[in-house]
């Protein structure tokens, strides 16, 4: 049976998203290696909008050691004061992406 999590006030729910199991130079770093993952998806936000700066579907980026963590459906959440979030990881567009490295 699948859950529903609602964070409250100026919370926010973030799955969080695990890092690459191998290194750029194809070298596997096993699970007692690895960093605690700092990086997530927000999948709900509280009711308070308007301290609240992130949407659901935003990648964002937190402190290492911070908010409550648990699991959802076998996933690792961790729910989050929204002014504890660090920034939100957009892609660059193609074509800004070339101006920059060739302004480089």
């Amino acid at each position: 049976m699948s859950q529903i999590v609602q964070p409250l006030g100026s919370r926010v729910l973030v799955r969080m998203i695990a890092e690459e199991n191998v290194t750029s130079s194809g070298l596997y770093v096993p699970d007692t290696a690895k960093e605690k993952p700092q990086k997530g998806e927000v999948v709900a936000i509280g009711d308070d909008t308007e301290t609240i700066k992130v949407s659901v579907g935003d990648v964002v980026l937190f402190p290492k050691y911070t908010g409550a963590e648990f699991k959802v459906d076998g996933q690792d959440h961790l729910i989050i004061e929204s002014t504890d979030l660090l920034a939100i990881l957009r892609s660059q567009p193609a074509a800004q992406s070339a101006a920059h490295s060739a302004a480089a």
